[in-house]
């Protein structure tokens, strides 16, 4: 068996795409180099490499759930191409960030094991790594034969519980970040359009502008409901924030532009071309 390599395509031709995502795919590393090596992360460098490995990672993993959507509402296929390059990147990222924050527990493996059995947060994000260490482990072709295509499909559709307990792992935080809602909010779009879809709508402009409303609104009842539950905040006041543009691009309002975007480009998707006489 030849080996493909991440700029090829099945042909073993070069594919520019495949090699803009490949390429893409080292940003965030570089990104939280550079953060690291500037020392932008304070006194407490490995916290923060924690932190934002961590949100690189999920922000990665509903990328690769986003694949198919835009296949869809593009009409791209050759896109399939890219989900295995971009989950098993998402993976990479997750063991990055688990291997950080190793070493921000000192590698006292008793401690960290304690904390992985006892802390409702880390219990969510053992069961996110190893699915998606199986996943990661099953994502060749090699795998999809042993297996059948519909039992390795079956398989893979775990990932969007492994994916819902990644973005609940982060919301357990301790901080507040408002990349947690987003994330929330995007999360849900992107499950509601698979409902869509095969409901024959997932390329409806006016439903996926539905969608974009809907995501949004979740988006700000959800951050109210659970800063009120886990952070003991005014749920009103950030209802209200949510609504208004004083503070900045609230989590709900950059859902909604996400997804009155995607709507958006579905309609001119669907806008006949006029053809030459």
């Amino acid at each position: 068996m030849q080996l493909i390599w991440p700029w090829q395509d099945r042909k073993h031709g070069f594919s520019w795409l495949k090699a803009i995502v490949f390429a893409s795919m080292f940003v965030p590393g570089i990104a939280l180099y550079y953060w690291y090596a500037t020392g932008q992360f304070g006194r407490l460098p490995l916290a923060g490499l924690t932190y934002w490995s961590g949100v690189w990672a999920t922000w990665i993993v509903l990328l690769a759930l986003a694949v198919t959507p835009a296949m869809a509402i593009f009409r791209w296929n050759r896109l399939v191409m890219m989900r295995r390059m971009i989950g098993v990147t998402a993976l990479v990222y997750t063991i990055v960030h688990l291997l950080i924050y190793f070493a921000l527990r000192f590698w006292d493996a008793s401690s960290i094991a304690y904390e992985m059995v006892t802390r409702l947060s880390l219990i969510l994000a053992t069961v996110s790594t190893l699915g998606l260490v199986a996943l990661g482990a099953t994502s060749l072709d090699e795998a999809v034969r042993r297996m059948g295509a519909e039992s390795w499909q079956r398989l893979h559709n775990t990932v969007y519980f492994f994916s819902l307990l990644a973005i609940i792992h982060y919301l357990l935080s301790p901080g507040v970040y408002s990349s947690q809602y987003t994330m929330s909010g995007i999360f849900l779009w992107l499950m509601v359009w698979r409902v869509l879809n095969r409901r024959g709508q997932g390329t409806n402009p006016w439903s996926l502008a539905v969608l974009a409303v809907a995501a949004a609104l979740f988006t700000a009842f959800f951050e109210a409901a659970w800063t009120w539950f886990y952070q003991e905040f005014d749920a009103l006041e950030t209802l209200a924030n949510n609504f208004t543009l004083i503070l900045g691009v609230s989590p709900a309002w950059q859902t909604l532009i996400y997804g009155f975007l995607i709507a958006l480009a579905a309609a001119i998707r669907r806008t006949p071309r006029l053809k030459p006489a």
